[in-house]
């Protein structure tokens, strides 16, 4: 990845947006929309103790220098249009409070990321906010029903997966949270499972190997599986090259082999 996706919460909190026009309006309401304080003026902004700056100014020289000026107070700095001065850059957002998408290209193209939102929001079902209200709301019920962290997460995985229960992209599927809970839901998967790679390119991977190392707690690869493979499973899954010597991992395991 060229950037690291972090979701930072700045509600109550002072940010810098220096400038004025087309460019600097869009980053103020960015801010303020997330619930931060907006600070015009640098050495307030510095000396209340902001974190992050936007820096819009129409002149590309007043921009450099307030951006160094800010980065050496210890600020994260983001100059509009100017993905080359930027500790950070700002993603085009599809909202489904409170399920937030954001859909970065690292600054290569702000176009591309906002058709990528508009065509994602075509898919997404109005009532999508209210399926991860109603998840958190059953949180409690969820982890008595499945005391294990991996089987909560299989069960899960089952639920929300294409077709499930519990399908995101299904209309309805909030109402269908409670009646999920309450019935007699089938034992989560886990065990081990086995794969052979027809290829070392994760392009050729099928869907039910692709869906299998996105559901994985703990995967067992041979050492030339490449980490481009090995990247399709969730980033907390645990990894072990083979041989493999230990107890073995709990939930579902998968086992790379070449």
């Amino acid at each position: 990845m060229r950037s690291l996706p972090l979701f930072h919460r700045i509600a109550g909190t002072p940010v810098i947006v220096l400038g004025e026009g087309d460019m600097a309006t869009p980053k103020r309401r960015f801010v303020e929309r997330a619930g931060g304080e907006v600070i015009a003026d640098l050495q307030e902004g510095i000396d209340k103790g902001a974190r992050l700056a936007f820096i819009a100014h129409d002149d590309a020289a007043m921009c450099e220098a307030d951006a160094i000026r800010a980065r050496c107070a210890g600020l994260l700095v983001n100059v509009v249009d100017r993905p080359e001065l930027c500790d950070f850059t700002t993603p085009s957002l599809l909202e489904r409070d409170p399920v937030l998408i954001a859909i970065g290209t690292s600054g290569a193209s702000a176009g591309l990321a906002k058709q990528l939102r508009l065509r994602l929001e075509g898919l997404l079902p109005a009532d999508l906010g209210t399926l991860a209200s109603r998840l958190n709301e059953w949180r409690g019920r969820i982890k008595d029903k499945w005391p294990a962290m991996a089987d909560r997460r299989q069960a899960l995985d089952k639920a929300l997966t294409s077709g499930g229960v519990l399908d995101p992209l299904a209309e309805g599927s909030a109402d269908r949270v409670a009646a999920w809970l309450d019935g007699d839901t089938p034992q989560a998967q886990s065990g081990r499972v086995e794969i052979t790679l027809a290829s070392l390119d994760p392009e050729d991977l099928t869907l039910r190997q692709a869906r299998l190392l996105g559901s994985a707690d703990a995967v067992l690869h041979d050492p030339a599986v490449p980490p481009e493979i090995l990247d399709r499973s969730r980033a907390d899954a645990l990894r072990f090259p083979l041989p493999f010597e230990g107890r073995e991992p709990d939930g579902l395991v998968i086992l790379i082999k070449t």
